[in-house]
């Protein structure tokens, strides 16, 4: 069973669901390693200054932000690690949304979210909750010290939590010519490709497509395999604990609800962030440095 990455609790007004993040993929492609051909020694990797091809001690090596052709903006490690994203162990979710406004475009990498402590029946509320209505939860977290945007939205009886592309890293249909085909077809034409894609609809089932290079590549080695080694995998860090608890749950819907005022969508998310964080940190033990 795959281990949990990450430990906290999803927060909506004032309510909070203890979770566990577990990766839903697994790697499965070729990591073909470099090799000497004449002892079969690992080839590592030389930091080489371009100019003059020599290579840099690590001690000189500093990090810039390219600004205008050869011009750089140099930062300290000090400067860069001030200006990431505080680490929590919330996830916040900022609104609920249409589950069919979201692109396929912006959707990144998916995750399994795992009740802990005693939150199941508030786990299977939101479940419920986003299944009967046909939306899904936008939150903000920080994993592995980076900040996401993620939507929250569910699976069978499973929350799915899948980070999201930031909206200026997803190109639109205009950016690469997409936009305005002149193109036409006729209703006979339209009918003929509908009658193609009825004859070849099937049920989707993943098991029967495959890599057919990796299968290629692994029969290959077989057979040209002597004398193996295996490469025994690092165990993922356990997360901490985030010892969080669960209230009285309609107490803490009526209060959510009671809440509401006529301000604008920002100021709610920013006041629900804000008695999020203080009613997660008046209900959880702090923990020893």
């Amino acid at each position: 069973m795959p281990r949990s990455i990450w430990k906290g609790a999803v927060s909506f007004g004032l309510v909070h669901i203890p979770v566990s993040v577990v990766s839903a993929t697994r790697p499965s492609g070729l990591d073909f390693d470099w090799l000497d051909d004449r002892s079969l020694d690992p080839v590592g990797y030389k930091r080489i200054n371009k100019s003059t091809g020599k290579e840099v001690p690590s001690e000189h090596i500093v990090k810039g932000i390219e600004h205008g052709k050869g011009q750089y903006v140099v930062l300290s490690d000090d400067e860069i690690h001030g200006a990431l994203p505080e680490a929590t162990r919330t996830i916040d979710i900022l609104a609920f949304v249409e589950a069919r406004e979201i692109s396929i475009l912006h959707f990144e990498k998916p995750y399994y979210l795992s009740p802990d402590k005693n939150g199941e029946k508030v786990y299977a509320l939101l479940r419920d909750t986003l299944s009967a209505a046909g939306k899904v939860g936008v939150a903000n977290l920080v994993m592995h010290t980076k900040q996401h945007l993620a939507v929250i939205m569910p699976l069978g009886d499973a929350l799915v939590l899948n980070t999201l592309r930031w909206a200026d890293e997803v190109r639109s249909a205009e950016d690469v010519g997409l936009d305005g085909l002149g193109a036409k077809v006729t209703k006979k034409e339209v009918d003929m490709a509908q009658r193609l894609v009825d004859d070849m609809t099937e049920k989707w089932d993943p098991a029967q497509y495959h890599d057919t290079f990796k299968d290629n590549v692994m029969a290959l080695v077989e057979r040209k395999l002597k004398d193996g080694k295996l490469e025994a995998v690092t165990a993922e860090p356990a997360a901490e604990d985030s010892g969080a608890e669960v209230i009285d749950l309609t107490e803490l819907l009526q209060r959510s609800l009671g809440g509401k005022g006529k301000a604008s969508a920002k100021g709610k998310t920013a006041s629900r962030a804000s008695t999020s964080r203080r009613s997660s940190t008046a209900s959880r033990p702090r923990k020893a440095k």
